[in-house]
């Protein structure tokens, strides 16, 4: 009996509750890419945070977000709960090797650090696996590394203006993890 593989689908964060603001961040050793999603109106800005400003931002949030009455949920990229980092290529020195490495762990920990200042300023926050590129050995998006580019998250989200990759992986974050459709059909695409 042959067996035919299994179609492949994207699956995506489920919310564990509903929350008025989810704060997406993908984290950086330089830049962090920070999004802000107000639920009710779907309304996202994103945007790129050394780690102080990210900080400054995520408790002046918290601290509008209790004013208001609304509840905030932080969602951090949390890329060291994978089983495997295999971030080398084959064709990598081991300098090269090194440097990947390297830059790998001090992400992982940046978003650790995050984490932990969320923690002891008691902000509610999740940590969640690293979204998937590909969906049965097939890309998602069309950008560098099969990550999301400019053109295809204004066309799910309506976002507008320059954004660099961490912000717009942010913003996937949150907009996924708010259970938010990520449908591209039938929408206009504006240019790559």
């Amino acid at each position: 009996m042959i067996k035919t593989p299994k179609k492949r689908e994207l699956v995506l964060p489920v919310p564990h509750q509903r929350v008025d603001v989810v704060i997406g961040i993908d984290p950086d050793a330089e830049k962090n890419g920070v999004a802000m999603l107000q639920r009710a109106d779907r309304e996202i800005e994103a945007m790129a945070l050394n780690f102080p400003d990210t900080l400054e931002y995520l408790r002046y949030a918290h601290a509008q977000s209790k004013t208001a009455g609304r509840t905030m949920r932080v969602v951090i990229e949390a890329g060291w709960l994978n089983k495997t980092h295999w971030h080398v290529g084959y064709r990598d020195s081991a300098q090269e090797a090194a440097a990947k490495g390297n830059s790998v762990g001090r992400n992982h920990e940046t978003g650790r650090k995050i984490a932990e200042m969320c923690e002891y300023w008691q902000i509610p926050y999740e940590l969640i696996k690293p979204l998937p590129l590909k969906a049965g050995g097939v890309n998602l998006w069309k950008g560098k590394d099969g990550k999301i580019t400019a053109g295809e998250l204004a066309a799910i989200t309506g976002l507008g203006g320059r954004t660099n990759q961490e912000a717009r992986d942010a913003a996937l974050i949150a907009w996924t993890w708010a259970g938010l459709p990520v449908s591209t059909r039938g929408k206009n695409k504006s240019k790559e």
